[in-house]
């Protein structure tokens, strides 16, 4: 590995890292704003990647995907997914369950799309200030390594604002699923979780990722051409 592919990748996996503590970190504070304290009584209102982070989804298989000799990069579809340490929610402390279960979900994928617009907000700046997008290949110039922050922050979060939304337990689209469905059917969807959602979510999750990224990013670029 080039010392510049493994900046890029160290980049990749603190940005990873960030983004899942922010999207468990948004979570928690939802919770605590519709009346569940419990992730807030637990220190889970914070950025600190110290109470967010799961052993298998925020380190070990991002960094297999990273720095595995035969995943490399390209894992996954090309895309640096994980999870972490899900946030604990009292479901009968909200004052109106589903509508704020909602709520508290859909907070941890719209954190990540926040991030992502940052990303976005950040290259624009770097456009009209320089006149064009840095070159990335190398990062001679600190408006290179901000460019390569900025699109590794797009790639990363938007990757993870599609993943979070599929809805394959535990992920965060499958509880917004769960909430509509009759009780009968919840008995059967909840026996996807554990390690049988796990198995669903790394061999689909990539290549169904990929097939929203692609476009996305394409989009985004043209977007960037046009300032």
């Amino acid at each position: 590995m080039q010392p510049s592919s493994f900046i890029i990748a160290v980049f990749e996996f603190v940005l990873l890292i960030f983004s899942l503590s922010a999207h468990e970190c948004a979570h928690a504070w939802m919770a605590s704003r519709l009346g569940d304290q419990t992730a807030r009584l637990q220190g889970r209102v914070t950025l600190n990647p110290m109470y967010h982070v799961d052993p298998i989804g925020t380190l070990l298989f991002p960094a297999l995907m990273i720095f595995g000799p035969l995943m490399g990069g390209g894992a996954m579809g090309g895309f640096l997914i994980g999870w972490a340490k899900p946030t604990p929610v009292i479901t009968r402390n909200f004052r109106k369950i589903v509508r704020d279960d909602a709520l508290v979900t859909l907070a941890g994928p719209v954190s990540n799309l926040l991030l992502a617009l940052a990303g976005f907000a950040g290259l624009v700046v770097i456009i009209v200030s320089q006149g064009h997008l840095p070159e990335t290949e190398s990062m001679a110039t600190n408006v290179q390594a901000l460019g390569l922050l900025c699109q590794l922050a797009i790639q990363v979060n938007l990757a993870l604002f599609f993943f979070n939304l599929l809805p394959i337990p535990p992920l965060d689209g499958s509880r917004i699923v769960r909430n509509m469905l009759p009780y009968n059917a919840v008995q059967s969807y909840d026996r996807l979780s554990g390690w049988m959602g796990l198995l669903v979510m790394i061999l689909v999750g990539g290549p169904i990722v990929r097939f929203f990224m692609v476009p996305t990013m394409h989009l985004l670029y043209a977007a960037l051409a046009l300032i």
